[in-house]
């Protein structure tokens, strides 16, 4: 059954029935749901468990000692409590009056539970706004699937934690185009969208030039009308917003923060200011407005309206003088549009938009000062690429439901009875795309560095007495099996000179090098390889994330009593060591198991299988002779640490052997053979049955 299965062609996966693939699409649905609401349940658990004062801090700001509609004064007055003035509409100050009485902590959980069940219903609305056709599969899993993303959302996060209303604006557009029936209906809900954030009025040019002009009309009459509402309520603060702040652009302390990702922030973030900024963001948010909708338009008489709608609310976030990260939930819808030909080239676009909106910037990119523009910039550059300038295929394009298929390796057997390859994971042939590695290569160092410092509490000395009560345990069990031999290198390397520059040299120089080097030459050379020696890669870091998390352990020369020798860094004072640059960013009690032997050794073991040379093959198993020798030289670690980082390298490629098959070699004679014209029996009957006689 196993093996069947693993056979199974997409279109027999989306056809099954019974015990089958329907079956399985039903668990994957259920799974979906519970993971949804787990991620729903802990981002509100998060909020409510928040002290008192750190919780809603925009509302509690708006709202005041005596609510923000009872208070004296413009809602605009930044002097009033906090320093920090109110930046909504009057409208939204109107809409808050209901709460303005609340207790805190009845209001806490209120805006909580509120927040989630508007979003729950947005992205109920955008599963089943999904361009058509849609397989049964996606018809069945966008919903739960789309929940959690939006859950997961740095500004689904934001506003939950600053309590904000930016979820509001976005769910009335959803419902006006997508939910109720009547353009004018669907108007008005839009109107008001755009009364709670006036940079929406640009939906009402959609829908006009989409021919709904009754729509578009009806945008401008609930606009028209929530805005007079709230200048009878409140007409000094009307006037303050409107006139005097210049419908808000004068609102908001620190407008060059990287908070806000809007053309306006990102100009006063690169140190224009005056009437050059000015006259500049007036030009580009023209010029933005002008393409992005003009290809948001096309979208939408194209049958994608989702994408669109998405396309809209960036060029919205853009061109408004502040775009809050609590506002950029357009960016997230972006992901449904399509991209590429190729269908391994299909997933780099959602996959970025999703890593985009769901991590912080300095997991996307490094924190270095010539990254600076981009990281601080990384969410409004995404929203501009959609906008303008990524190729979305249209639905009469023919890639569009069929791109060019991936070569996949043919099918073998599973390896165990119990545990069946994985379905969606064949061994592709093919090179995958460059992008979407390094996005992922990225996020997993990352990911790696979180760990590793989550392990000891985020700081080097949070768990310095566990790590060396576990040194002393390692080190009595290297005395008891007599190889407790780091001691004798170390001070034998010191001795000499010469070795200890060599080892400090080979221990902060290959570490990473050399795996980068060797996949880099596998991607360009050997694809099949490449997928196979890096998921055996990825394996044994993600098992050695486990060891950091669950063992940590003290290197020997962080061992205050054996007098090891630091030849890297010097010597240390335990109580606070120095690292360098690196000192606040890693940990140093991650030494169980040594990926620096592990790394080494996964490189020595991928050249010795694929290399064509035997000396090509010896010099690659030298670097983790030489690596182990480095790292006991230095007193970075011990001797049982490198059997850790040899045993994850293990499970590694086991897993990958046992989840996979073997790996999907394929020849350059095998490739060539491909591309010519196969001549079998039957061909050579037929064709001779098709010549003259």
């Amino acid at each position: 059954m196993a093996n069947g299965e693993h056979r199974r062609t997409p279109e027999a996966l989306e056809a099954g029935h019974g015990d089958g693939p329907g079956a399985r699409i039903g668990a994957a649905r259920v799974a979906l749901w519970l993971f949804a609401a787990v991620l729903a349940a802990r981002q509100a658990a998060a909020v409510l468990r928040t002290p008192e004062g750190e919780r809603l801090t925009d509302l509690e700001t708006w709202l005041g000692p005596r609510g923000v509609l009872h208070a004296k004064g413009s809602l605009y007055d930044a002097d009033r409590f906090t320093g920090t003035p109110f930046t909504g509409t009057p409208f939204a100050g109107l809409v808050l009056k209901p709460l303005a009485r609340a207790g805190e902590q009845a209001l806490g959980w209120a805006w909580t539970f509120g927040t989630l069940g508007l979003v729950v219903v947005l992205g109920l609305v955008a599963a089943r706004a999904l361009p058509r056709p849609v397989s049964r599969r996606t018809a069945l899993l966008a919903a739960p699937v789309a929940i959690s993303l939006l859950v997961l959302s740095l500004p689904v996060r934001n506003t939950l934690h600053l309590g904000q209303t930016s979820v509001l604006p976005v769910l009335l557009v959803f419902l006006g185009l997508f939910a109720v029936r009547g353009e004018r209906t669907g108007g008005l809900l839009t109107g008001v969208g755009a009364a709670l954030q006036p940079a929406l009025l640009l939906f009402a040019a959609l829908l006009w030039c989409t021919g709904r002009g009754k729509a578009a009309a009806a945008t401008g009459a609930g606009f028209a009308l929530c805005t007079a509402l709230a200048w009878a309520a409140l007409p000094q603060d009307s006037w303050t917003y409107w006139f005097h702040h210049l419908a808000g652009a004068g609102l908001g302390t620190h407008p060059d923060a990287d908070a806000n990702q809007s053309l306006h922030g990102m100009l006063l973030r690169l140190g224009l200011r005056g009437p050059l900024e000015i006259g500049l963001f007036l030009a580009l948010g023209a010029a933005v407005a002008c393409v992005g909708l003009r290809r948001a338009v096309r979208c939408a008489k194209d049958g994608q309206l989702l994408l669109a709608v998405a396309i809209t609310g960036c060029v919205a976030v853009a061109v408004s003088p502040a775009g809050w990260r609590h506002q950029l939930l357009w960016v997230l819808f972006t992901a449904v549009g399509r991209v590429g030909r190729r269908r391994s080239d299909r997933y780099v676009w959602p996959v970025a938009v999703v890593l985009v909106s769901t991590l912080p910037a300095k997991m996307m990119l490094p924190n270095m000062p010539v990254a600076e523009p981009v990281r601080d910039n990384l969410v409004l550059i995404t929203a501009l690429a959609a906008a303008v300038a990524v190729p979305f295929l249209s639905r009469a394009h023919p890639r569009y439901q069929n791109p060019i298929p991936t070569e996949y390796a043919a099918p073998v057997p599973a390896r165990l009875r119990r545990v069946p390859l994985i379905p969606f994971w064949r061994r592709v042939l093919t090179r995958p795309n460059l992008l979407l590695e390094l996005l992922l290569i990225r996020v997993g160092y990352s990911a790696y560095q979180q760990v590793r410092l989550a392990a000891t509490g985020g700081t080097i000395s949070g768990g310095r007495a566990t790590a060396e009560h576990h040194g002393e345990q390692i080190h009595a069990i290297e005395r008891f099996l007599r190889i407790d031999v780091e001691h004798w290198v170390n001070h034998a390397v010191v001795r000499a000179g010469w070795p200890e520059e060599f080892f400090d040299f080979y221990y902060t120089s290959f570490h990473f090098v050399v795996p980068l080097s060797v996949l880099a030459v596998l991607y360009l050379r050997r694809p099949a390889e490449y997928r196979w020696a890096r998921s055996a890669l990825g394996f044994a870091t993600v098992l050695a994330l486990i060891g950091f998390w669950a063992y940590p352990l003290a290197p020997p020369r962080l061992m205050p009593d054996l007098g090891f020798v630091d030849t890297v860094h010097g010597v240390q004072d335990f109580t606070k060591p120095n690292y360098g640059t690196l000192t606040d960013l890693t940990n140093q009690y991650a030494a169980m198991p040594s990926l620096h032997f592990g790394w080494s050794l996964w490189c020595g073991l991928v050249i010795a299988v694929l290399a064509p040379k035997g000396w090509m093959k010896a010099l690659g198993l030298l670097h983790p002779l030489l690596t182990l020798s480095a790292i006991v030289a230095t007193g970075n670690h011990w001797v049982l640490d490198a059997v850790g980082g040899a045993a994850v390298v293990g499970a590694g490629f086991g897993l990958t052997y046992l989840l996979s098959g073997p790996r999907a070699s394929r020849p350059r004679e095998a490739v060539a053979g491909a591309r010519a014209p196969q001549v079998t029996g039957t061909t050579k009957g037929a064709a001779k049955d098709r010549s003259p006689s």
